[in-house]
């Protein structure tokens, strides 16, 4: 068709190019002659900005069988060191799979039990596993909610039937959706706070469509960033020339640390090629078999896993490591912009939007959200700069900002209808702040 036309002008958009040994954008369309990266969209606030999570396990780095293991269905399991490319591929412990929706679920019970979330598994059987490990750490909600997990791949009927629920902001379920490839791309996940990846991703190209599934911004529905909770090293990629947006924040917790943030695979592998249809191939798991032309897969369990010690990372608006603490470098970036607390505080009483000073403040490498979690304290905005950056007192909305207000009675002086409107904006802010 391209040839046919070929006296008209090409033009080429995709958010994804694709420059691999057998397909190439640029050697069609040339050098691209206007680029908008992922940081720029952050930046100019038609993206969500996002954090990383990055969560090793004891066995990550390798593990060994105990001479004659066998297996949940009696197979020897074959003596050789296993490491992060086999897991799941060509054996499964059922106790790494636990810590995973451990650690999934210890987030979101301190974040939000309904902030959408997609968990990239390495194949359907995988994906197939997945939910039943998440089911039993959620059983409160999973036994009032049939479908508060749901498995959502390309064998599974009942779960092709979930993606326009999953998508919908108005529907509250399916809140964790666990699958392999069906949601990397082809699909507007506008509400997913949480992309959970427990899959080797070799791809630069399927990294960047995974990590698109949480770029989309609803400020109104209270979606303003998202986080990567990495199983896998795939944010390695992070490292890559060829991507364009690094994150606000990486975190490596260690095996007591909550997974809460405070404040590459070097030779891909051509079956986890991204695809760029609507619905992406699932790739087929070899499972129990005689035939010895083809590798078995091993389910072990019984086998100690656990959380390895990392270390915590931050990186700044410019994408560089922040080497200083983060107290100091959040300082030192408002006071930039106000010399002082009374600079602060006028344009702060003179801003009809206090969402859009707070923006500016992002723009300029202010982690809010990120010093927030840091301090550890339910501290708005304002409160939260006046005390960082001028060592004022730090008041809680909760606790403090609000109960002063109502032991003054200062309302009183209103009429009973002003003082329900009064009243219920007091209560709002309590329960969400300023934004």
């Amino acid at each position: 068709m391209l040839d046919y036309f070929e006296s008209a002008t090409h033009i080429g958009l995709t958010a994804t190019p694709k420059e691999t040994k057998d397909v190439s954008n640029i050697a069609y369309y040339g050098e691209p002659v206007y680029t908008y990266s992922l940081k720029q969209g952050v930046l100019d606030g038609f993206l969500a900005p996002y954090k990383v999570v990055r969560i090793t396990t004891s066995v990550d780095e390798g593990w060994r069988p105990t001479q004659g293991l066998r297996d949940k269905y009696g197979f020897e399991v074959e003596d050789r060191i296993y490491n992060l490319k086999d897991y799941d591929r060509n054996i499964t412990i059922d106790e790494r799979t636990q810590l995973v929706a451990q650690k999934i679920t210890e987030y979101l019970k301190a974040i939000d039990r309904f902030a959408k979330t997609i968990v990239f598994c390495v194949d359907i059987d995988h994906a197939n596993r997945m939910p039943m490990a998440l089911i039993n750490e959620n059983a409160d909600l999973a036994s009032k909610y049939s479908n508060y997990v749901v498995k959502i791949t390309g064998d599974d009927e009942v779960g092709k039937m979930e993606p326009d629920n999953f998508t919908d902001v108005e529907e509250r379920f399916p809140v964790i959706a666990t699958t392999s490839k069906m949601l990397t791309t082809g699909i507007d996940t506008k509400m997913v706070k949480l992309i959970v990846l427990d899959a080797n991703i070799g791809s630069m190209t399927e990294f960047k469509q995974i990590t698109g599934r949480g770029t989309r911004l609803r400020e109104k529905d209270g979606k303003v960033y998202f986080t990567i909770i990495d199983f896998r090293k795939a944010t390695n990629h992070f490292a890559d020339p060829d991507f364009y947006g690094n994150p606000v924040q990486v975190y490596e917790p260690d095996s007591v640390e909550t997974p809460v943030p405070p404040d590459v695979d070097e030779n891909p592998d051509p079956d986890f090629e991204g695809s760029e249809g609507n619905i992406n191939p699932e790739p087929t798991n070899i499972d129990i078999t005689d035939d010895p032309d083809l590798p078995r897969k091993y389910y072990v369990n019984n086998v100690a896993v656990s959380v390895s010690t990392e270390r915590v990372q931050y990186y700044g608006a410019d994408g560089k490591l922040i080497t200083e603490s983060l107290k100091d470098y959040t300082r030192k970036n408002i006071k930039k912009e106000f010399s002082s607390l009374d600079a602060f505080m006028r344009k702060w009483s003179k801003a009809k939007k206090k969402q859009e000073l707070i923006r500016e403040l992002a723009e300029q490498g202010t982690l809010l959200e990120v010093i927030k979690e840091e301090v550890g304290k339910d501290m708005d905005a304002f409160d939260l700069v006046c005390h960082i950056a001028f060592d004022q007192p730090p008041l809680t909305r909760k606790k403090e900002r609000v109960n002063n207000v109502r032991k003054r009675n200062y309302f009183a002086k209103y009429g009973e209808t002003a003082q329900r409107v009064i009243n219920s904006l007091l209560d709002k802010y309590e329960q969400e702040g300023i934004v």
